[in-house]
């Protein structure tokens, strides 16, 4: 039985009809599903949290790794359904649960060997990635199925950096595994798809200055849109423009320049420079 036949027979069993406003595209390319799971190196003693299963699918392929699979979804009507599908394997779990405000912590995860998998609406993206890196105790891996521009704005390099891209980039070395037409999908959705996969830094790759004060900086910088980093900076923290300009010029960092071009380190630098308490 084809994928795409499995999806269709399950979702009329459930009589659940695929909705685009909940951004409900099936994956249905099992090659793809097959990139997802090699893209992730699981290993048997790995535990993989995905990231809303819907009808269980990708959680099969996850499942077959041996490694061990939590499935978190929201829909209280896929959870009892996939509870009974998988009832009788023993390396997964199904947790009803809205991704977003779950305690990840709640799993006592080894963060050795705890990675994230997920086919994920896009509506979701931005929030979901921010508390994973942000809120969850960290994972070694995150692979994810993204709308295909935002998973190129997340890999961008000076001079195409974003504020979105400087956010994951501070914490992870992400790197695009494949792109995905969006005839790979049923209903197939209004724009193509990519997989990221997203490598944790450890401990000492993440850049040594404090979260809030690189972030309060990088906000700073992004907050005008193609304004030079002199006007941004001064006015998104409420500096006198002649004296964070004097303070950039001191690092070898033109005021003239726009946040579009700066690399990670160049916002470290700033960030102790302009702020260093």
């Amino acid at each position: 039985m084809s994928v795409l036949t499995q999806i269709k027979t399950e979702l009329s069993q459930l009589g659940v009809k695929p909705k685009k406003t909940l951004g409900q595209n099936f994956l249905i390319n099992e090659g793809v599903y097959q990139k997802i799971v090699g893209a992730l190196e699981l290993e048997s003693n790995d535990t993989v949290v995905e990231v809303g299963p819907g009808l269980g699918t990708l959680t099969e392929f996850l499942a077959l790794s041996g490694a061990k699979v939590i499935a978190v979804e929201k829909d209280n009507r896929l959870v009892d359904y996939l509870k009974k599908k998988f009832k009788n394997q023993k390396n997964v779990r199904i947790i009803e649960g809205d991704i977003l405000n779950f305690k990840i912590e709640s799993l006592n995860l080894d963060i050795t060997n705890y990675k994230v998998a997920g086919n994920i609406p896009y509506y979701l993206t931005s929030h979901l990635i921010r508390t994973i890196l942000e809120d969850w105790r960290m994972p070694s891996t995150v692979v994810l199925m993204l709308q295909k521009e935002v998973a190129q704005r997340i890999c961008a390099k000076p001079p195409r950096m974003s504020l979105l891209a400087v956010s994951v980039q501070y914490y992870a070395q992400p790197q695009i595994v494949s792109y995905v037409s969006s005839g790979n999908f049923y209903p197939p959705p209004d724009v193509d798809s990519a997989i990221i996969k997203l490598v944790l830094k450890d401990g000492n790759a993440v850049l040594r200055t404090g979260e809030e004060k690189f972030f309060k900086v990088a906000r700073a910088g992004f907050a005008g849109k193609r304004k030079q980093l002199g006007n941004n900076l001064s006015g998104g923290l409420k500096l006198e423009k002649s004296f964070a300009e004097k303070k950039l010029k001191s690092i070898g960092v033109d005021p003239r320049r726009r946040a579009e071009t700066l690399t990670l380190s160049e916002w470290e630098l700033i960030a102790n420079t302009l702020l260093p308490h």
